[in-house]
């Protein structure tokens, strides 16, 4: 798969590339373990030091953790001027951070969740690994899906 062209060369970004790209982003995806299959959950979220916080209500995602503290934690972009792709994968452990903790004070004014209410607990995610991909997109590497009668009729 290697001599395919239409394969973008992946650069393998070190951990201080990965974190910078966090940084420009606030929406990532959750993986966990609930009744024993991963399941995924869109979180926005905010770097304190070298880990990642995000608020959560009471609910399945909340007693996924507490169950298995053990998580993966993904997110992404595109930048569709230069074609610029990445992605970077957080595994780690979860602790619950108290929402009175003095050191949440900046991070809780500007963490507001999506949901409004109800959220509150924060959530830490302490990586034990941080990977980073990145490659470049071009017009001959995005799909072209050809659209037959029926799928055509099913849109129209």
């Amino acid at each position: 798969m290697s001599g395919n062209p239409m394969v973008p060369k992946v650069e393998i970004l070190d951990t201080g590339q990965c974190w910078k790209l966090l940084s420009t982003t606030s929406v990532g995806r959750l993986a966990v373990t609930v009744d024993g299959h991963p399941d995924l959950f869109p979180v926005n979220y905010k770097i304190d030091e070298d880990t990642l916080i995000f608020r959560t209500g009471d609910g399945t995602k909340l007693r996924a953790i507490k169950n298995d503290a053990r998580v993966a934690f993904e997110t992404d972009a595109v930048t569709p001027e230069s074609g610029v792709a990445w992605s970077v994968v957080i595994k780690g452990s979860i602790e619950a951070t108290p929402s009175t903790s003095p050191a949440l004070n900046e991070t809780e004014r500007i963490l507001f969740p999506w949901q409004g209410v109800g959220q509150d607990h924060f959530v830490r995610i302490i990586p034990e690994t941080v990977t980073g991909r990145r490659f470049t997109l071009d017009t001959s590497m995005t799909w072209q899906i050809s659209l037959d009668g029926s799928i055509r009729a099913g849109l129209e």
